[in-house]
């Protein structure tokens, strides 16, 4: 590698435990194959924090890094351009819509095949549909296939998609990895025999040659890919010959590894250390899709329900205040309940209550909460105090919460924080004993108000007590005009945040470290890493 003179940010041998890397080697001067190829070789290394545990792209089980290989592996019947927000062709040439979005007809290329050799036809997309809808609650996916009425070959390459009920966001569902396609021989196999991934194949550029668990997985690049998205400059094979991706749990030693010339891209930077990697190298930022980080109510508690207390909350809080204090500007403080990546985010900050602790504590008096001996206002004898749960899988939210603490103290309301892993957090939102959740949902459509926040027919725990709210949320995803759906998205993200049934704070951001002499690392529209087609060494 090209020998640079930095000092390490933490002391190499903790990283040396942690890490076996192979050196990347120079490239060799082969030309890719397919439109758009450029020159060949050596190994892309890669620290990702977590190990992906599943590598059947639509099984449960799978989480942002688990996406970030899987993306390699297997694609899309359509690419959703994280620039523009337009989908574009990928495995389909062109696609149809009906008028009620209850059918969708694909027109496949004729030139795909996929690493067992086998070709892509109308069929295999067939049987990949029915064998996620079999597959039921084993795969995340079926969650996209809500109303699924079947899949139709209408020849060798044009299939139809079929929904009992209007779905509007399923275009945008099927260029994520979780409706990726596989082969048909991979099919063949039990469902819950695929998660090593060693006998599913895809489509994609890069093909599973290793896995040791909770230590590295080695990608190696396929002979022949040709039908990359048209916005990569790189249609045709990719430019390294091997993807190592280093399961390095720790923050720090990814950080350091980077630093020291061991890993060319380095997951999951800390907000601490985004100054000191672009001291020295790249970043690569961008706000994840679907809802911020905010205040989830439940609305099972009573003082919950009362509107007053649930707006003063929304002027007790400082929105910036805490991202400023917990985080710092890569991640923009929310100005609607969805996240400005996300497809059909509208910009509703003129709605979102302004930080006024005074009428804040003025709307709790006319609610009948009296300021108590210690700060803490009660009624009828109840403390008004929330507990505040929240995940501790992302470093800053003791930081944000105890500043929302803070805030909330301020005009007189007292709090508890109960933290844990995501298991215990889901623990706690089926007890029901909390008043407030911290957390976010990524997901690329907007239609992610409706996962988060309706009753009938959905998992959601923050259900809005608002009937007018809640047909409104299930009737955007019958509207197949975009316009109108993006219109009729833009008024519920406005009267979710003016009435106070969700009080936004910041959006999440996931950030790259990449060394400088790699380029072509790009996040996708998910935020998770893009296709690595174009990713190649500079020097």
């Amino acid at each position: 590698m090209t020998n640079r003179s930095r000092s390490l940010i933490l002391a190499t041998t903790a990283l040396a435990t942690a890490l076996t890397l192979a050196a990347c080697s120079s490239s060799t001067g082969d030309q890719a194959g397919g439109e758009g190829g450029g020159e060949q070789g050596g190994t892309l290394t890669f620290a990702l924090a977590n190990d992906p545990l599943v590598f059947n792209p639509s099984a449960t089980g799978n989480g942002n890094d688990t996406w970030n290989v899987t993306r390699q592996i297997y694609d899309s019947l359509v690419h959703l351009n994280a620039d523009t927000g337009e989908l574009e062709p990928w495995l389909a040439t062109g696609w149809e819509i009906n008028p009620n979005a209850t059918e969708f007809t694909f027109t496949l290329r004729d030139d795909v095949t996929f690493s067992d050799g086998s070709a892509l036809t109308a069929d295999t997309v067939v049987a990949n549909f029915e064998d996620i809808k079999a597959a039921g609650a084993a795969s995340s996916s079926v969650a996209d296939l809500r109303d699924y009425a079947g899949a139709e070959a209408v020849d060798e390459h044009t299939v139809v998609i079929r929904f009992s009920q209007p779905n509007a966001v399923f275009l945008t569902s099927a260029a994520g990895v979780p409706l990726a396609i596989v082969s048909e021989k991979s099919l063949e196999i039990p469902y819950a025999e695929r998660a090593s991934g060693d006998n599913v194949a895809g489509s994609g550029p890069f093909t599973l040659a290793g896995y040791t668990k909770d230590s590295q997985v080695s990608l190696k690049r396929r002979e022949g890919y040709s039908w990359a998205p048209p916005s990569f400059e790189n249609t045709g094979d990719a430019h390294f010959d091997t993807i190592e991706f280093k399961i390095v749990p720790e923050s720090g030693n990814r950080t350091g590894g980077l630093s020291s010339g061991q890993i060319d891209v380095a997951g999951g930077i800390s907000p601490n250390d985004i100054d000191s990697v672009e001291a020295s190298d790249s970043i690569v930022s961008r706000a994840n899709p679907g809802t911020v980080f905010g205040i989830y109510f439940n609305y099972k508690q009573p003082e919950i329900q009362d509107e007053k207390v649930r707006q003063a909350v929304g002027l007790a809080v400082d929105a910036t205040e805490i991202r400023d204090g917990a985080l710092n500007d890569k991640f923009n403080v929310a100005t609607s309940p969805l996240s400005s990546t996300t497809k059909d985010y509208a910009d509703v900050s003129a709605d979102i209550a302004k930080h006024d602790p005074d009428a804040a504590r003025r709307l709790l008096d006319e609610a009948g909460w009296v300021e108590g001996p210690d700060g803490v206002r009660t009624r009828d004898g109840q403390r008004l105090e929330f507990r505040i749960t929240y995940i501790n899988n992302f470093g800053p939210n003791p930081d944000s919460i105890a500043l929302l603490q803070e805030q909330l103290r301020a005009v007189g309301i007292g709090s508890t924080q109960i933290s844990g892993t995501v298991p215990e957090f889901q623990s706690n939102l089926a007890s029901g004993e909390y008043e407030v959740a911290w957390r976010n949902l990524s997901r690329v459509d907007g239609d992610v108000l409706r996962a988060d926040f309706t009753d009938v027919g959905s998992a959601s725990n923050w259900p809005i007590p608002d009937p007018d709210l809640e047909a409104k949320l299930n009737a955007q995803v019958a509207i197949g005009d975009q316009s109108e759906r993006t219109r009729a998205l833009e008024e519920i993200q406005r009267e979710i945040v003016s009435k106070s049934y969700f009080i936004p704070v910041h959006e999440l951001t996931t950030v790259f470290g990449v060394s400088d002499d790699i380029e072509g690392i790009a996040l996708g529209a998910d935020s998770r890493l893009d296709l690595l087609v174009d990713a190649q060494k500079t020097s």
